[in-house]
């Protein structure tokens, strides 16, 4: 089944399986696929509706095709996606490490996807968990909730994530059947019920949008900076309270792991491209050694 298509010419080397591997959420993301011609498959819930969208890049040309009710409006965000409206003036590498690792990765971007839920159901699911459990919990939900995805993306085994309307009505034992706790499944409903309100904020600016997630219940700064980074593009947007970021950050810029505020003091010149940061060392594969002590999975909620 042939689907809508579309050319795009970006004014720089796009690498475009790279850029969009930021709205990957684990190696079996049932919402995303790399097929063995190197083309990117995403399972996409638009204003419009279901899609499928995949996306390959042929030379100096990126090439889209799109099936479903929502395909012109994810054909639309195809530049958008892979970082177009990315503006990196005014950032300066101010350190030899974060200038070396620019210098390897300078065509990188910060994509923005415009949609808010689905990037925030994963971010809420992945809060202080390991991610083998986070991952784990995203999939069987999409599995048992969401959607296949139209066209030809349903060939390829592609899914989309359930709409607002059925996480509302998700059960709390079904919840606890996936893995994921009544913390977290709460936020879930939660901003299920004012999804249309929060799709909103993907129009407005960063500062007033991170305002507006954490005024819900169960979304503080590391799931509001997640969901900003991959639907609003924010180059601000920092992780704190990852388990790992601040430690790494400081590992490479200083040789000694931060706290999140060291890392928060040591980050504020770059503001307001403070994202960027953390984002390039880890494109250069810059982190502490993986010696010590890990986060385990928890055991006292059913796997199924």
């Amino acid at each position: 089944m042939q689907g809508q298509r579309r050319v795009w010419r970006p004014d720089w080397p796009c690498p475009v399986v790279r850029i969009l591997h930021q709205g990957r959420h684990g190696r079996s993301d049932p919402t995303f696929r790399v097929d063995e011609a190197g083309r990117v498959w995403r399972g996409l819930r638009t204003p419009e509706g279901l899609a499928s969208l995949v996306v390959q890049a042929r030379r100096d040309e990126v090439h889209a095709e799109a099936w479903g009710e929502g395909a012109a409006w994810a054909l639309e965000a195809v530049p958008g996606l892979l970082g177009a409206h990315d503006d990196w003036s005014g950032f300066e590498p101010r350190h030899p490490v974060v200038a070396e690792a620019w210098r390897h990765h300078p065509h990188t971007r910060l994509g923005r996807s415009g949609l808010v839920m689905e990037a925030l159901v994963p971010a809420i699911i992945e809060q202080k968990v390991t991610g083998q459990e986070a991952f784990a919990g995203f999939r069987r939900l999409v599995h048992r909730f969401g959607e296949r995805a139209p066209g030809a993306g349903a060939d390829v085994g592609l899914w989309v994530q359930p709409d607002a309307a059925t996480l509302r009505r998700v059960p709390s034992w079904e919840w606890l059947r996936m893995h994921v706790d009544p913390q977290r499944s709460r936020a879930v409903v939660t901003a299920a019920r004012v999804a249309e309100a929060l799709e909103r904020t993907a129009g407005l600016p960063h500062d007033e949008a991170d305002r507006r997630l954490q005024s819900l219940p169960g979304i503080g700064v590391w799931t509001s900076a997640e969901v900003r980074q991959k639907a609003h593009g924010d180059p601000d947007a920092v992780s704190f309270g990852d388990y790992h970021v601040a430690k790494d950050v400081g590992w490479a810029l200083t040789g000694t792991p931060f706290t999140d505020a060291e890392m928060e003091t040591y980050l504020e010149p770059w503001r307001p491209h403070r994202g960027r940061v953390p984002a390039l060392l880890a494109l250069a594969g810059l982190h502490r050694p993986r010696h010590g002590a890990r986060m385990a999975p928890r055991t006292h909620l059913p796997a199924r």
